[in-house]
Parts: structure tokens; C-alpha cells; sequence
């Protein structure tokens, strides 16, 4: 039987690969306008969970006394997306990661200072390793430095935002519910830009693999609610380091892309950072049965 803890990091650990695939397929799909994209990430992830609505929540599905707190985790959410995209469309891929990983960092204080979670000196450390591993990996350069540097922090800023968000409205509201309210709202921002971007007839392939952006996005963001609902944040936010190391497995399988001796160390600091916290929890439920039974 798993730990609430330990349940969380299961489905943040799901989360990231749902969302690795999520990442490859809008890879693969550069040649659309990004609004058009977004739009598949929002609309099919609406489809996704109608499916999944409980059968006595269907007439009221929208119903929430927390409105304000759902708007500011779609607002802030929408924020990070944005932002996000737009440092990929004008920063080097590498840049850019090594930057975003920096979000525990954030994530860890935010939900100290917002939820009072108390940070002991492991989990510090499975941050710090984790983002070490990263710089490992990436070696980012900032010898050209100019304002689409910025954007990759409001994503880390947006992000840990929205994690304290999605950790309080848990409490009371229920995961699909958190997730929907996203899809809706990234799918209406979409439909905007119609009279300003011309989108693209996709063809039938096309259209398969766009609609399975909005799927994974939708499963991903899913577990990530249930994450988020079962554990404490800055322990299972860790883990989301471990994309980086499916980027490097589907790089190679997909591309032939050999990684440097840097690369696989990054990647061994980075599988540590998670192997820490996920020890220590099974430490510490030990230790808690020893003493229940005393």
C-alpha cells in the first residue's frame, strides 16, 4: 500500500512522460501556427475529460465556490504556456530548458511562504542535484544576453504559481475539474487569434496527431492535479527533471542522436535527485510503521 507521498510521485512520475510524448509530438507539428496548436492541446483535451465526468456532476460539471482561484491558475497558467513558446521561438532549445528547470527552485519557496510546507534537507538537496545535473547537461551560454531571456523565468514563475494553486484547490475540488477549466481556457484564447493567424487545413495524419496533443496534455495535466492533491510539492516537483532524461532517450531512438559523456552524467545527477526523495519516503513510512507498532 503507497503512501499518499509516494502516490503522488506515481502519478507526477506518469505526468512527465505523458507529457514527453505531449513534447514530441509538437515537435513534430512546427509547421502550424502555434495558435492552431494550442488549440488542439485545448479543445481535445476538453474532449478528454467529458468522458472521464462523473455521472452525478454531469448537469452541473461547472459548478465551484472557488471560481477566483480557478481563474487565477488558468490566467497564470496561460502565462507560463505563452511565455514558454515564445522564449522556444527566439532562444536556443538548451537555453531554454536549463532556464525552466530552475521552477522547483521557485516551487519550493512558493510553497513555503503559501502553504506553509515544511523543506527538510534532502529534498533541498534532490533540488539542487537535479538542477545541477541540468546546467551538466545543457551548458547554457548567456553571453548574449537580451530580453527573450525573460520569458523562461515568467514560465518558472507561472508554473510555481499554478502548482501552489492546483496544491490548495485540491483540497475541495476535483482534479478533472481543475484540468477542464484549463483546456477551456487555453481552447477560447486559441479561438481568438482566427482573424489574425492563417491556420492550416491539416491532412487526415496531420489531424491524428494533433488531436493526440490535446489527449496527452489532457492526461498529463490530470496526473499532474493528482500529484499535486496527494503530496506535498516540493517533493514530487523533482521528478519533473526526469523529462530531460526521456528527451535524451527519444533523441537517440528517434533521431540517432549519440549523447556526450556530459549528457549521461547530467542525466545520472538527475536520476539521483529523484532516487533521493523517493528513499527517503519509503524511510520514513518504515519508520512510522516500526513506531505504530511499538
Amino acid at each position: 500500500m503507497l503512501s499518499k507521498n509516494q502516490l503522488g510521485f506515481l502519478y507526477m512520475f506518469l505526468s512527465v512522460c505523458a507529457f514527453s510524448i505531449m513534447d514530441l509530438i509538437v515537435k513534430w507539428s512546427d509547421g502550424y501556427p502555434l495558435a492552431q496548436v494550442l488549440f488542439f492541446r485545448g479543445f481535445f483535451g476538453i474532449l478528454f475529460y467529458i468522458f472521464i465526468i462523473p455521472s452525478n456532476r454531469r448537469k452541473n460539471f461547472y459548478y465551484t465556490k472557488r471560481a477566483g482561484l480557478h481563474f487565477l491558475r488558468c490566467f497564470f497558467g496561460l502565462i507560463a504556456l505563452l511565455a514558454i513558446f515564445e522564449a522556444l521561438r527566439n532562444l536556443p532549445l538548451a537555453t531554454v530548458v536549463s532556464i525552466t528547470f530552475a521552477a522547483p527552485i521557485f516551487t519550493t519557496i512558493f510553497s513555503i511562504f503559501f502553504l506553509g510546507e515544511k523543506v527538510g534537507f534532502y529534498r533541498w538537496l534532490a533540488v539542487i542535484l537535479g538542477f545541477i545535473g541540468i546546467i551538466v547537461i545543457t551548458e547554457p551560454g548567456f553571453s548574449s544576453l537580451n530580453i527573450y531571456y525573460l520569458y523562461p523565468i515568467v514560465f518558472c514563475l507561472g508554473l510555481s504559481y499554478v502548482a501552489v494553486t492546483i496544491r490548495q484547490l485540491s483540497k475541495s475540488e476535483p482534479v478533472w475539474l481543475i484540468s477542464l477549466n484549463f483546456s477551456i481556457a487555453i481552447t477560447l484564447v486559441s479561438l481568438v487569434s482566427i482573424p489574425f493567424v492563417d491556420w492550416i487545413m491539416p491532412s487526415f495524419n496531420d489531424l491524428l496527431l494533433l488531436s493526440s496533443i490535446g489527449v496527452f496534455g489532457g492526461v498529463a495535466n490530470l496526473w499532474l492535479s493528482q500529484s499535486y492533491k496527494n503530496s506535498e510539492i516540493s517533493l514530487v516537483t523533482p521528478l519533473k527533471y526526469l523529462a530531460l532524461v526521456f528527451a535524451i532517450i527519444f533523441g537517440y531512438l528517434i533521431w540517432k542522436e549519440i549523447p556526450s559523456i556530459k549528457t549521461i552524467i547530467g542525466a545520472l545527477l538527475v536520476i539521483s535527485s529523484s532516487v533521493i526523495i523517493f528513499r527517503r519516503e519509503i524511510y520514513y513510512k518504515k519508520k512510522i510503521s516500526i513506531s505504530e507498532n511499538e
